[in-house]
């Protein structure tokens, strides 16, 4: 068998309670103590999301849009295969792919999947070339082609 709880005081402790109520509110504290934070249970307040300055999607637009402009640039790229023509044509599909991160880089920042995934597209591509002509002179290749010209290998 259980026992009976302890039979409780009730006037005394309602004369308690009616003290602290005659006290009054307490102050509010200046710093949220461990006790005034939020339990497990509930959720602290959101703050809210500062405001993006009004010409950000522009930006972003104008960002993409300048890679697509150099993705089409290089298809009238003249392309040799060796030589300084070669280095360039290389350092020009580098800035192709940075376009792309840039734009991607914008577009997630500012939430536009539409430019992310063209921004995607436009970094893919830029890989693309680049690894094109590295492949062709790496030993992956049947007869790798050389870096450098010799003889009449020159700008077509």
């Amino acid at each position: 068998m259980t026992k009976p709880p302890p039979s409780r005081d009730w006037d005394k402790e309602m004369a308690e309670i009616d003290r602290l109520m005659a006290k009054g509110p307490a102050p509010a504290p200046s710093s949220p103590t461990p006790a005034a934070r939020p339990s497990g249970g509930e959720r602290p307040a959101v703050r809210p999301v500062p405001a993006q300055p009004t010409g950000g999607r522009l930006g972003v637009w104008a960002r993409v849009a300048l890679g697509a402009a150099l993705v089409g640039a290089m298809t009238q790229w003249p392309y040799a295969s060796c030589g300084l023509m070669l280095y360039l044509y290389l350092g020009a599909t580098a800035v192709v792919g940075l376009a792309g991160l840039w734009g991607m880089i914008a577009s997630w920042k500012r939430r536009m999947p539409l430019a992310h995934v063209i921004s995607i597209g436009i970094a893919l591509w830029g890989a693309l070339l680049a690894g094109r002509v590295i492949v062709d002179r790496s030993d992956y290749a049947r007869v790798p082609r050389s870096w450098g010209c010799t003889g009449e290998q020159g700008i077509p």
